[in-house]
């Protein structure tokens, strides 16, 4: 069940379904960014997608999603492919640069949605790709 669930979260990304991936995430979902703040909450999660949406065009290939079988957690690993299309604040200026780096992501599960969602890739090669 917990795979699924992330499952269907990562179609929803890769078809820029964004209200279908907010739809799976509870309310208070706890967001955190990759060498960043947690955020809390849907709302905040949907302002994130958007900031991202403006500056990023990402599709995720090669998913392998572990559950652990409380049904409670899970994670998964993917490879991102994307393409840096306007400066996000605090970066290098963007200019179309393309990447491909792996990324990976922890999750807690309560009631069937998503509760945490933990977001990792290795930020010096993202760089080092845009640059």
């Amino acid at each position: 069940m917990s795979a699924e669930l992330i499952a269907r979260y990562y179609d929803a990304f890769n078809r820029t379904d964004w209200d279908g991936m907010l739809a799976l995430l509870a309310d208070n979902v706890a967001h955190d960014l990759n060498q960043g703040p947690r955020e809390v909450g849907r709302a905040a999660f949907a302002e994130f997608l958007k900031r991202m949406n403006v500056s990023y065009n990402e599709r995720l290939t090669d998913i392998r999603i572990l559950a652990a079988s409380d049904g409670k957690h899970a994670a998964a690993e993917y490879v991102v492919i994307g393409q840096y299309l306007t400066t996000d604040v605090g970066l290098p200026a963007a200019s179309g640069q393309q990447y491909r780096l792996p990324g990976g992501a922890f999750f807690d599960i309560e009631n069937g949605k998503i509760s945490r969602v933990s977001n990792y890739y290795n930020l010096q090669e993202w760089l080092r790709q845009v640059r």
